[in-house]
């Protein structure tokens, strides 16, 4: 406290000759605001006004109406002055009547002789004649300074707060904000009916007075009449410029009402420095119920991202740190024993290839298999999202959703499950699986976040085309890094965010990377995040060592991939060769058109898109020339049973079983591929361990392309 006001005191002593001279200015001017109001009091000035400007605007009626109401205000003036006047009078009357009486009796009768009550009247009356004659001698002092106070708050500055007087040297002086600086500041916004107010001698009201929080300055104020926070928002760059601040470092927003302002000022330089590494980099767990550490708000304080209940859009320019967003979240739910990741990458991008590991499910790839296995694993999860609403209503109470005791039970299959889709936008906007996905992912987002199933996409691209308008609307938590314009902006953070001036379009290129604007993180209306950054680049890789240790985690957890009920089944994709081999039926040949047409009535799901450029592509693969009878294209069983031949003979020499081909000799293994524990198999397409089919599922891959564009691309 002392070296609080040490400071001041100083300042105060070196700045007292102008205060003096402003307290007298103040004097003068509020004794002659009480001369103008009592002269326009006693002459009728603002209604001898109204009768001129009526007289010069040649209005009869209007100068008659004035006139009117100058006699009428002076004879309900003089009624009021007499009234006062008998009621004083009245009043002295009987007061001097019973003081009269009372000295007439006191020098009459003694006072030994008159009552109990009456001389406790006497006593009262000659204490209040004491007191007064003592006050007489210090009234006329008193009222002077009384006076003299009241010009001078008269006289004082129409504008709130009193920082001429607290304002101290203080070592960060530079970010000292207080409402007269933020009443300057708004007055200068060429907002009209703002400066009107502020020219009439208007004070504005501050519902939260301005004061220190974080790493800045927060202030509500509640605007005047014709003035809406949107008005201000959007010159927020004014604002911060009269300020002293960056736009950056200015956050002007709609509070609870059209007329509030919410402000929040940084202070200077506070936002340019990175969030620092992140709290797990080398050591902790995690419990997805309570969140993962995600970054640091504008006020400095570490905001622990909301999983369980919430689905998460990110996005913004390329390089802006969306995938590490979105990295920084797998990475926490990987420290989570019980969570179960899946990951689809919808491009050829290596940033989550050290998670594979941990990834139950990973495709990463341009073609149109790693969409499809995408909307499998989208139609997964709604399946998974029905058997779990099934297990709560079965369980004592019917909870409503899934929390830590029911996902800590492995038999319930209740624990977490993550599905993140980088470059999501790919994947909406695919002209073969693009409206089933939107549908898919929307339904989730709806439905699934009481389920304990979190759906985390990311993209470059928000436009109203790539981002379904329904997932915008749904969606928990958005987060913008730095974006082109207000469509992205809403895009990502919901409709009317930029009018209502969260505007992650003030952040800028490079300089604010891995910056955000951030929605539904916290209970704020929005936060500014820094986030963090866990390197994986060249030379610099500190996600696998967080793997390691989320692996080491899941080894000696109990999770639900290797014991009890197993949620989900995964059935080996089809095979086309001998699916045909099926449809021919033994017959010698049979034309291409019936087999189309049986195929489809085989499997539906997959083939009835089929072409006969589909049906071509995988006689080709494997050998098989094209056959011509009476004119038609056909397809002999014995050029089938010989692929099917070849192919098995294939097989046997390179000892790989299953309709899967055989993985690629380079391929890294998984770190538990040798010691996995019951219950799990692994992927072929990326070595990671997926969960062991249950009896009676049944879930497809849509092999709607040819086997050879099936396989997909392995390597990023």
């Amino acid at each position: 406290m002392f070296a609080r006001v040490r400071p001041v005191v100083s300042y105060r002593v070196r700045k007292a000759p102008r205060d003096l001279g402003r307290l007298a200015w103040f004097l003068v001017r509020g004794a002659g605001r009480w001369v103008s109001r009592g002269w326009r009091w006693a002459s009728y000035a603002d209604l001898r006004a109204d009768a001129r400007a009526a007289r010069v605007a040649g209005d009869p009626q209007a100068r008659r109406t004035a006139q009117d109401l100058i006699r009428s205000d002076a004879r309900a003036r003089w009624a009021k002055v007499g009234g006062a006047v008998r009621r004083v009078l009245v009043t002295a009357s009987v007061v001097t009547a019973l003081v009269v009486l009372l000295a007439l009796l006191d020098a009459l009768v003694g006072r030994e002789g008159m009552p109990g009550w009456l001389r406790g009247l006497y006593d009262l009356r000659d204490a209040v004649t004491d007191a007064a004659a003592v006050a007489w001698s210090w009234l006329p002092w008193l009222a002077t300074l009384g006076a003299l106070g009241a010009a001078v708050w008269e006289g004082r500055d129409r504008t709130p707060g009193a920082g001429w007087l607290t304002h101290p040297d203080r070592t960060d002086s530079d970010s000292w904000v207080d409402e007269r600086m933020i009443s300057k500041a708004l007055a200068h916004l060429g907002i009209a009916p703002l400066a009107a107010f502020f020219k009439n001698g208007g004070e504005l009201l501050y519902s939260v007075p301005a004061r220190k929080d974080g790493d800045g300055t927060h202030t509500q104020v509640r605007l005047p009449l014709g003035v809406t926070a949107e008005m201000v928002t959007d010159r927020r760059k004014v604002l911060a410029a009269n300020l002293g601040r960056a736009a950056l470092e200015t956050w002007p927003t709609t509070g609870e009402e059209d007329g509030v302002l919410d402000l929040w000022v940084a202070d200077k330089g506070t936002l340019s420095g990175g969030a620092g590494d992140w709290p797990l980099l080398h050591e902790g767990t995690v419990d997805l119920f309570d969140g993962v550490p995600f970054g640091l708000s504008q006020r400095g304080t570490v905001i622990n991202a909301p999983l369980i209940e919430t689905n998460w859009l990110a996005g913004g320019r390329p390089g802006q740190g969306k995938t590490n967003v979105l990295r920084v979240l797998l990475l926490g739910a990987a420290l989570d024993p019980t969570a179960e990741l899946w990951a689809y990458v919808m491009g050829e991008s290596p940033d989550f290839e050290p998670l594979a590991p941990r990834l139950s499910r990973y495709r990463v790839g341009m073609d149109d298999t790693v969409a499809a296995d995408a909307v499998q694993a989208l139609e997964d999860l709604l399946g998974e999202m029905e058997r779990r609403g099934k297990v709560l209503g079965e369980q004592p109470g019917r909870p409503p959703k899934v929390s830590r005791r029911l996902a800590d039970n492995p038999r319930l299959g209740l624990h977490p499950l993550v599905m993140a889709i980088d470059e999501c936008h790919e994947l909406f906007q695919h002209p073969r699986y693009g409206k089933q996905a939107q549908e898919l992912a929307v339904r989730l987002i709806k439905r699934g976040r009481k389920y304990g199933i979190i759906l985390l996409l990311a993209t470059q691209s928000p436009t109203k085309d790539s981002i379904p308008k329904e997932i915008t609307r749904n969606i928990s938590c958005g987060v913008a890094f730095a974006v082109a314009d207000h469509i992205a902006n809403d895009g990502l953070l919901g409709s009317g965010k930029y009018r209502a001036g969260i505007r992650a379009t003030e952040l800028r290129m490079k300089t604010d990377r891995g910056t955000c604007v951030a929605v539904g993180v916290t209970d704020n209306t929005f936060e500014l995040v820094r986030t963090f950054y866990v390197p994986f680049d060249d030379g610099n890789d500190m996600v696998t060592p967080v793997i390691h240790r989320a692996m080491a985690l899941r080894a000696q957890h109990p999770h639900t991939l290797t014991t009890g009920h197993t949620p989900l089944e995964i059935e080996a994709p089809p095979d086309p060769l001998a699916d045909i081999h099926h449809v021919l039926n033994q017959e010698t040949r049979v034309r291409t058109q019936t087999v189309l047409a049986r195929l489809a009535a085989l499997n539906p799901d997959v083939y009835e898109p089929w072409t006969a450029r589909h049906l071509r592509a995988v006689l080709d693969e494997h050998g098989i020339p094209p056959r011509k009878s009476d004119g038609h294209m056909v397809i002999r069983t014995d050029d089938i049973n010989t692929a099917i031949t070849h192919r098995e003979h294939a097989r046997d020499d390179t000892g790989n079983q299953g309709p899967f081909p055989a993985p690629s000799p380079h391929r890294t293994p998984c770190p538990d591929q040798h010691k996995q524990a019951p219950g799990t198999r692994h992927n072929h397409t990326r070595n990671t361990p997926t969960t062991r089919p249950e009896p009676g599922a049944t879930t497809r891959h849509p092999a709607s392309l040819p086997h050879d564009e099936g396989r997909g691309r392995h390597d990023d």
